[in-house]
C-alpha cells in the first residue's frame, strides 16, 4: 500500500484560509464536502499515510481521483457554502438523512389577506407561520378543531373565501360553524387579523394571558347576567384548557428551545428533536441519519442542524449533546436564519432540560434499534444481506445457518462468553448458549476455550443420547462462525477450529472499531459497503452477542454478590439489599469499619462486627 493518494496537492498549495472542499472521482462526481476554518491543516488529515487513516476515511480518499476547494471570507460563509453544496451534489460519504418528509404541520397563510389556518406538508408556503411538526395528521386536525372554538380564524378554502366576499354570502364552513374568516359575515377583515395574532400569540407558547382574559370575561358576562356570552367565554375557556392538557409541561412558561436527541452507532443515527414552545412540548420530529465517515456526536449535530431548520425559523434556544468546534459559526448561521434575534447553542448539564434531555436520548436509542430489527426482520431484506455476506466474504454458500461468540469479563474475573445463532437472517434465541470461563489468560485463550467446547457438540454430536436436546440443537454446524474481535480472536478461533478436525466451517471476526472483517491469514480486512443489509445484519448479530454475555455477566456477578452476604448470620434479603444500596458493592463494604457499617439501618454493632469480620476472613 503507497503513502498517501496520488492527487495530493504540494502543502504550499493549498490555502491557509477558511473555505470548503469537495473531493470527486474520476468521473467528476463529488464524493464529499466538507467545510475548514483552515483549509491546508484540514486537508492534510486526509493526506496523512493510507495506513494511519481510519478504514472508511481511507476508502473515500482512495475512491477519490482529485480534490478541488474555494476560499471565503469567514468561517460562517463556509458553513453556507458547505450547506448548499451538499444540498446541490448530494455527496455520497455525506451523512444522508431519512427524513420525516410526511411530517405534517400546521399553517397560518399571514400573506393573506385573511389567513387561514390550515394542515400541510409543504414548508415553503409564502410568509406562512408553522407550528409543528406533529406525529400524526389526526394531532394537527385536533388542534385547529380546539383552537377555532377559542379564535374562530378562517378555515376555508382560498377560492371558497373569494366567492364569498364576491357575492356577500357566508362560505359554506363558516355555514356550518366551522370557519370565523370575514367570508362568514360574522367579523371584519381588521377584526379578524386580531382574532389571527392572538391565535398565533397562544400557539407561541403565551398561555397565561388568554385564560387569564378570557376567565375573567366569563365572569364579567355571568355578573352582568348575560349568560349567552358567558357561556361562549366558557366553551372557550374550555379549549384553551383542551390544547393545554395535549401539550405536556415540561419547563417554565418562558422557555422556548428545541432539544436532540441523538444515538448512533457505527452506521446509523437517530435523532429525536423535541420542539418546547412556552414551556410544553409543542411537537416532536424524528428521522434516521446513515453514517458513510466515522463521526463523533459533535460532528453530527452540525449536520443535523444544517438539515433540522431548512425552510423553519430556529428558536432562540437549541440544546444538543455535544457542541461541535465551530460552535459560534453554526450559531451566526442559525441567527440570520431565525432574523429577529441571536440563536444560542448550549448543552444540559443539570437540571429540567438535562432531564429532557436524557428523555429525548432514550427515544433516540429506541429508535435506533427499532430501526435496526426492522431492517433485519424485513424477508427482502434478509435475503439480500445473506447473499451480500457470501459474496463478500467468498463463501460457497450463503451463511443460512450464523453462530456468533462474545466474551465478557469485569476487570478480568468473572469471565462469560455467549454464543447466539442466527438461521435465515433471524435470531433462534432458544438455542442461544452461555458459558463460564474458569480459567483464563486474555480474551483471546476464553475465544480458544468458548470454540473449542462448541465444536466439540459436533464431534461427538453421533455419540451422545437421543434424548440429549442440547446435542440435537447443535449437533449441525453453522456456515459461518463469527467472533467479535479482529485478528487475534480470529486466529485464536482458528486454531481451535484446526484442533476440532471440522471441517466446512467459515471463520470471521467482525471488530468494533472500524466494522471490519477480518479472516483467517488475510492481511487486510473485508470492507462491505457503508449502509449495506449485509454489514447490518452482521453488526445485529454481535451486538446480539455481546447483549446475551453482558446479561449473563451482570447475573453471574449479582449472585455472586449475594451469595458472600447471604453466608453471614443474621443477614436476611432485607438487609442484604439495604447494604448494597447504602455501600455500592460487596468491595466498599470491605473496606468500611465496624462502625460505619452499624450506621446502616437495622444494623446494630453485634451484626456490624460479625459482618466485618466475615468478609476480611
Amino acid at each position: 500500500m503507497t503513502d498517501t493518494v496520488s492527487y495530493r496537492p504540494k502543502a504550499g498549495e493549498i490555502p491557509t484560509q477558511p473555505g470548503v472542499y469537495r473531493f470527486r472521482d474520476a468521473n467528476k462526481r463529488v464524493l464529499y464536502v466538507g467545510k475548514a476554518q483552515n483549509l491546508r491543516a484540514r486537508l492534510s488529515n486526509y493526506f496523512a499515510p493510507l495506513r494511519s487513516l481510519h478504514e472508511r476515511t481511507r476508502r473515500m480518499v482512495t475512491t477519490a481521483s482529485s480534490v478541488e476547494w474555494t476560499v471565503v471570507g469567514t468561517d460562517v460563509e463556509a458553513l453556507q457554502l458547505e450547506y448548499t453544496w451538499i444540498k446541490e451534489f448530494d455527496p455520497p460519504f455525506n451523512v444522508k438523512f431519512r427524513d420525516d418528509k410526511s411530517y405534517p404541520f400546521m399553517a397560518i397563510t399571514l400573506a393573506d389577506e385573511a389567513p387561514r389556518v390550515m394542515v400541510t406538508r409543504n414548508q415553503k408556503i409564502k410568509g406562512a407561520k408553522y407550528f409543528g411538526p406533529y406525529p400524526k395528521i389526526w394531532a394537527v386536525h385536533d388542534t385547529i378543531d380546539l383552537m377555532i372554538k377559542a379564535f374562530p380564524i378562517r378555515t376555508c378554502s382560498d377560492s371558497s373565501y373569494k366567492k364569498a366576499m364576491q357575492t356577500g354570502r357566508p362560505c359554506f364552513p363558516g355555514q356550518i360553524g366551522r370557519c370565523g374568516g370575514p367570508c362568514s359575515g360574522k367579523v371584519t377583515i381588521e377584526e379578524h387579523r386580531e382574532l389571527v395574532n392572538d391565535f398565533i400569540a397562544f400557539m407561541n407558547g403565551h398561555d397565561k394571558r388568554f385564560v387569564t382574559e378570557t376567565t375573567k370575561r366569563m365572569r364579567e358576562a355571568s355578573e352582568a347576567q348575560e349568560y349567552e356570552k358567558a357561556a361562549r367565554f366558557r366553551d372557550q375557556l374550555q379549549a384553551l384548557d383542551a390544547v393545554l392538557e395535549k401539550s405536556t409541561v415540561v419547563l417554565a412558561d418562558s422557555v422556548d428551545t428545541d432539544l436532540f436527541g441523538i444515538e448512533h452507532d457505527e452506521l446509523a443515527a437517530a435523532v429525536q428533536q423535541f420542539i418546547v414552545r412556552g414551556g410544553r412540548i409543542r411537537g416532536v420530529r424524528a428521522w434516521m441519519v446513515d453514517k458513510e465517515l466515522d463521526l463523533t456526536t459533535a460532528e453530527l449535530v452540525d449536520s443535523i442542524l444544517q438539515t433540522a431548520y431548512e425552510g423553519l425559523v430556529p428558536p432562540r434556544e437549541i440544546i444538543v449533546p455535544d457542541l461541535p468546534d465551530d460552535a459560534r459559526e453554526l450559531e451566526q448561521w442559525l441567527s440570520e436564519r431565525r432574523g429577529t434575534s441571536k440563536v444560542t447553542l448550549k448543552t444540559a448539564q443539570r437540571g429540567e432540560k438535562a432531564a429532557l434531555m436524557q428523555t429525548a436520548t432514550l427515544n433516540a436509542k429506541n429508535a435506533l434499534m427499532l430501526y435496526k430489527m426492522r431492517r433485519s426482520s424485513d424477508f427482502v431484506a434478509r435475503t439480500e444481506a445473506l447473499t451480500d455476506i457470501q459474496n463478500g466474504l467468498g463463501m460457497p454458500d450463503a451463511p443460512l445457518r450464523m453462530e456468533c461468540f462474545d466474551v465478557s469479563h469485569l476487570g478480568g474475573t468473572n469471565v462469560v462468553a455467549s454464543m447466539v445463532v442466527f438461521e435465515d437472517g433471524l435470531a433462534r434465541k432458544d438455542q442461544y448458549r452461555r458459558f463460564t470461563i474458569p480459567e483464563t489468560t486474555d480474551d483471546t485463550d476464553s475465544i480458544y476455550q468458548v470454540i473449542t467446547r462448541r465444536l466439540a457438540y459436533l464431534e461427538e454430536g453421533s455419540e451422545r443420547s437421543e434424548s440429549d436436546t442440547a446435542a440435537k440443537k447443535f449437533s449441525y454446524p453453522p456456515n459461518l462462525l463469527i467472533v467479535d474481535g479482529g485478528q487475534p480472536q480470529v486466529q485464536a478461533a482458528a486454531r481451535a477450529l484446526r484442533e476440532s478436525g471440522v471441517q466446512g466451517i467459515f471463520l470471521a471476526g467482525l471488530a468494533k472499531r472500524l466494522e471490519e472483517i477480518w479472516l483467517p491469514d488475510d492481511d487486510y480486512p473485508v470492507i462491505l459497503p457503508r449502509g449495506s443489509e449485509a454489514l447490518f445484519l452482521l453488526q445485529r448479530i454481535r451486538d446480539e452477542a455481546h447483549r446475551f454475555a453482558i446479561t449473563h455477566q451482570r447475573a453471574r456477578r449479582k449472585r455472586d454478590i449475594h451469595s458472600v452476604l447471604s453466608e453471614i448470620p443474621g443477614l436476611g434479603p432485607a438487609r442484604v439489599k439495604t447494604l448494597l444500596k447504602e455501600f455500592g458493592s460487596v468491595s466498599k463494604l470491605k473496606e468500611a469499619t465496624p462502625e460505619q457499617i452499624a450506621e446502616v439501618k437495622g444494623v446494630g454493632p453485634t451484626l456490624a462486627a460479625t459482618i466485618h469480620q466475615q468478609l476480611r476472613a
